[in-house]
């Protein structure tokens, strides 16, 4: 399986591990490296997704819809993404890397009037595939479900999770761990958190509380995930289309 690194202070974190757990050779990819973060205007050559089992595009701090990278490594990104979909391989899109998704199959990507960030409830029709309960979440953008998806977890803010045939999209964070929501508040630069009205203790207290839980829900999520490999990419997931 291949992740997507597409912003360097996005990193799989325990959906690594996790996969790994249940039997997955992990490889990684750079789209914008450390250097370029302040311009990730970048050109890509971007790995053959035929490659690969899975592919998990991975968060990012930047907009889908950005024009500037949109005709840069977004549109290249998006093109591997429907390649490998075409071909059967399993995607699992995250915050950002659900948007992009999200766009590959048709929907849409627009700034949100209800920003998350912080552990936030999502109620699942689907606790198989996303358990419900509390997810981590930094998003200032949510997308809109692609014409042939199901929604499966949502909750009074945006649409939460997503599926069609062996792809999966995500807008929480279910891959964060005690360090990397650290790393996040260390790196809020621009005030996201207290911009929302929200402190860094507050996320921190959260964090230490709902931490533990919210990795066995991911062990959950992911064998779900790995469950819709197994499906006909033709007929959708039994019992949701």
């Amino acid at each position: 399986m291949l992740f997507l690194y597409n912003d360097p202070t996005a990193p799989e974190a325990l959906l690594g591990e996790t996969f790994a757990e249940s039997g997955f050779d992990v490889s990684t990819f750079e789209v914008v490296p450390p250097s370029r973060a302040a311009d990730p205007v970048v050109d890509v050559s971007f790995p053959d997704p035929l490659d690969y089992d899975v592919i998990v595009p991975l968060g990012a701090r930047w907009a889908v819809y950005d024009d500037r990278l949109a005709e840069r490594w977004v549109g290249g990104e998006i093109d591997m993404v429907r390649r490998g979909l075409d071909a059967g391989v399993g995607v699992l899109g995250v915050c950002f890397g659900g948007q992009l998704l999200a766009t590959a199959l048709g929907g849409t990507v627009t700034r949100s009037p209800h920003p998350e960030i912080g552990w936030c409830e999502v109620d699942s029709t689907r606790p198989d595939l996303v358990p419900d309960g509390p997810w981590f979440q930094w998003h200032f953008d949510r997308f809109t479900l692609p014409p042939d998806a199901v929604q499966i977890a949502r909750n009074d803010r945006a649409a939460q999770a997503f599926v069609q045939g062996r792809a999966m999209g995500l807008q929480f964070h279910p891959e964060v761990d005690r360090a990397l929501v650290e790393r996040w508040i260390a790196e809020d630069t621009g005030g996201d958190i207290g911009g929302l009205g929200l402190h860094p203790d507050d996320v921190r207290v959260h964090t230490e509380a709902l931490a533990d839980d919210a990795a066995a829900r991911l062990r959950l999520l992911v064998a779900g995930f790995i469950g819709l490999l197994d499906k006909d990419p033709q007929h959708g997931v039994h019992g949701v289309r």
